[in-house]
């Protein structure tokens, strides 16, 4: 179902007497060949174990200031808001501007936000309405921030290395995840919130020394919109014309509103249902990084991104957070936040991919503005509704909820592609593993190869 490196190619036809080619599997770390892309790489590590620390601390300081679930939810939308405001706007700019020293820029004044919370905490004057104005900071530097970070990718390893690159990010993103919350736990519980704040604001100096030190001659040229007027009309009519893309944006749509609002649910698990503190949300925010590097790196080994993979995952991830919500005890709950990340960064390792190469480099900054903006402009909707929901009805409720309307929504487009593209649902078995599969409708006469060879894919 997803396209091909570029817009207008296509995955060769195949006939029933040619089953289609098994893609091959990529080396795992292929695109860390490339020096330019390693920089980039090690410096997010930095960065993103300080983006990781000071999330757990503003949660926790909001909780603490507040003791309001809501309030963390009002934290979570204003992150999100400038996205879902001018998320469309950020692509437009970012398609015109050289992203390097867009990046610069961004990278900057992200830094400069975290080290103003520090020094207010630290000091003792901060109160909640600091928090809400630094986390709508960040999310004005996000806009523009975001989509040159998923365009820049293709700068610095070319088309071929490029779906390999997507999955190495989102593994480094979750393996900072791993030391990120932990870091931020133990900081909280003896020393407070504001030195989380600190080392998060001082991290940024790793990206940006690795921007600095790439060399531009080995980047991959793209060419930049011209300044002219119309272009975020373009963009859309771009993504109109393009079902595959619509339907992925969509379904992560619905994904990203109700199901991640992890800020609003794991914090109220941790605080109210178990009555364990700051350990056991860290310890619930690292287990479920766990199952995210797992997801993370099995994409990184996978030759295509497929809509019946983003599908599953979507069914998956809803599931296991549905079962979450009634989990009695703190360990049961706490085990089921590893597949529920490793199902959950499938979704969006998968989705970001075949936006990434289904969409001419031309539009790339527009159209993945287009698809952050759905996902995590969804947060200023959906998170305020779940840390209500929670509130008036508990964080079972809350969890279940989100997990339910994320099932539904993959159920529904898959059942959608099945019947609009006349499909049907296969699952068989090959080379000794389970596969499901969507292949074209045939006649109740069709051979007894073609049944063989399609229960075979």
């Amino acid at each position: 179902m997803s396209p091909g490196p570029g817009a207008d190619s296509a995955p060769a036809p195949t006939t029933p007497e040619s089953p289609p080619a098994r893609p091959a599997r990529a080396s795992m770390f292929a695109s860390l060949k490339v020096r330019n892309y390693r920089l980039f790489f090690a410096g997010q590590v930095v960065s993103n174990i300080g983006t990781w620390m000071q999330r757990i601390a503003q949660d926790w300081l909001v909780l603490s200031l507040t003791g309001s679930a809501t309030a963390v939810g009002v934290t979570t939308a204003l992150q999100f808001l400038p996205m879902l405001l001018f998320g469309l706007y950020g692509g437009v700019l970012v398609d015109r501007l050289p992203k390097r020293p867009t990046l610069l820029f961004t990278q900057a004044a992200m830094a400069l936000t975290g080290l103003a919370l520090a020094v207010l905490t630290l000091s003792g004057h901060v109160q909640v309405w600091h928090v809400y104005v630094a986390a709508f900071a960040v999310g004005l530097a996000t806009v523009v921030d975001n989509p040159a970070r998923q365009s820049f990718v293709s700068e610095m390893v070319g088309p071929d290395q490029l779906q390999n690159a997507v999955s190495l990010n989102s593994a480094n993103f979750q393996s900072a995840r791993l030391v990120g919350p932990a870091v931020a736990g133990v900081l909280i519980t003896g020393v407070g919130t504001g030195w989380a704040f600190l080392f998060n604001g001082l991290s940024f100096v790793a990206p940006i020394t690795g921007l600095l030190l790439m060399r531009a001659r080995d980047l991959h040229a793209v060419e930049r919109a011209p300044r002219a007027k119309g272009q975020l009309r373009e963009g859309l009519r771009y993504v109109a014309g393009r079902p595959d893309l619509i339907w992925t944006i969509t379904l992560i749509g619905f994904v990203g509103t109700f199901g991640f609002n992890f800020p609003v649910y794991l914090s109220a698990f941790a605080d109210d249902v178990f009555d364990a503190g700051a350990g056991a949300y860290s310890l619930f925010n690292t287990l479920m990084a766990v199952g995210s590097l797992i997801g993370a790196l099995l994409a990184a080994r996978r030759g295509t991104a497929r809509m019946r993979v983003l599908i599953a995952a979507a069914v998956a991830f809803g599931a296991v957070e549905i079962a979450a919500a009634g989990a009695p005890s703190l360990w049961l709950f706490a085990l089921l936040m590893a597949p529920i990340g490793m199902f959950g960064m499938t979704v969006n390792v998968t989705a970001n991919t075949s936006i990434q190469m289904g969409t001419d480099p031309a539009m790339r900054g527009r159209v993945m503005a287009l698809y952050m903006m759905v996902f995590l402009g969804g947060s200023p909707v959906g998170a305020p509704i779940a840390g209500w929901i929670t509130d008036a009805y508990g964080v079972r409720a809350g969890l279940a909820t989100g997990g339910a309307v994320a099932a539904l929504a993959a159920a529904t487009i898959g059942l959608t592609l099945t019947r609009v593209g006349g499909l049907r649902l296969t699952v068989g078995w090959h080379h000794g593993h389970p596969r499901m599969r969507f292949v074209p409708r045939r006649s109740e006469n069709e051979t007894g190869r073609d049944r063989e060879l399609t229960s075979a894919v």
